[in-house]
């Protein structure tokens, strides 16, 4: 059966808008720093329209460099924005978020893309760009988490192993939530995009799997790295 997506109209989209003024408003009552939730919220709203043109070049080409450099992009930004809570170490410590998320969520796409789904291309871009996405989105969300929870717990003059151990556990409850909860809070963004296409759910569910495991295998992965690098650098 074939289904249409509806197309959302853009003065519908806008309606999304009023919870996210709400929270801003409850923020801005509350001393929050709501300038900061308004510039990424700003930013997300660009971002994505952007990147909705430039899609639409991209899935469609033939080009492994351009699809390469989609993913160095990706891996590069993923890296800067995982150290926005430690800013103040940000130069020094990028190097190793750098290699971490590169590392780990390249082996897992490699995996996933490669030996899973057998692509016919191997730089297929219509299924490894999004992929990467969801990689290196994760990745760097765990990393961001158990950066800021170790530098805690070192401040707090806790043994080297014992603050990696915490911030490691820390970094992964979401994943670990997530792991949790799907199929009976939530259903995921891929397999809801399937099924609203129109792909038969015990079909839409393989998928869900493999990417729930691509997901929690490559945050805590590079979290893990992450952590272990950290003891070989000065503090």
């Amino acid at each position: 059966m074939d289904v249409v997506v509806p197309t959302i109209p853009f003065t519908n989209l806008l309606l999304g808008f009023i919870p996210v003024i709400l929270l801003l408003a409850i923020m801005h009552a509350w001393s929050l720093n709501a300038l900061q939730a308004i510039y990424a919220n700003g930013r997300m709203l660009i971002q994505l329209l952007a990147i909705g043109y430039v899609l639409t070049y991209v899935l469609e080409t033939d080009q492994p460099l351009l699809v390469l450099a989609v993913i160095v992009f990706m891996i590069g930004v993923s890296a800067w924005i995982a150290l926005r809570p430690l800013a103040d170490q940000r130069l020094k410590l990028y190097p190793i978020v750098l290699i971490s998320i590169a590392a780990c969520g390249i082996s897992v796409m490699l995996l996933v893309t490669q030996l899973i789904l057998d692509l016919p291309r191997w730089f297929e871009p219509r299924y490894v760009v999004p992929l990467a996405g969801m990689i290196f989105a994760n990745t760097m969300n765990t990393i961001s988490l158990a950066a800021e929870r170790f530098r805690s717990e070192i401040a707090r003059n806790d043994d080297y192993l014992v603050a990696r151990r915490t911030a490691l556990e820390t970094a992964l409850i979401p994943q670990i939530n997530a792991l949790l909860a799907v199929g009976l809070v939530s259903l995921p963004g891929m397999m809801t995009g399937q099924i609203l296409s129109g792909i038969d759910p015990l079909v839409a569910v393989r998928y869900q799997i493999m990417v729930m495991c691509m997901i929690f295998a490559s945050a805590g992965l590079a979290a893990a790295c992450y952590l272990t690098l950290l003891r070989f650098t000065k503090p």
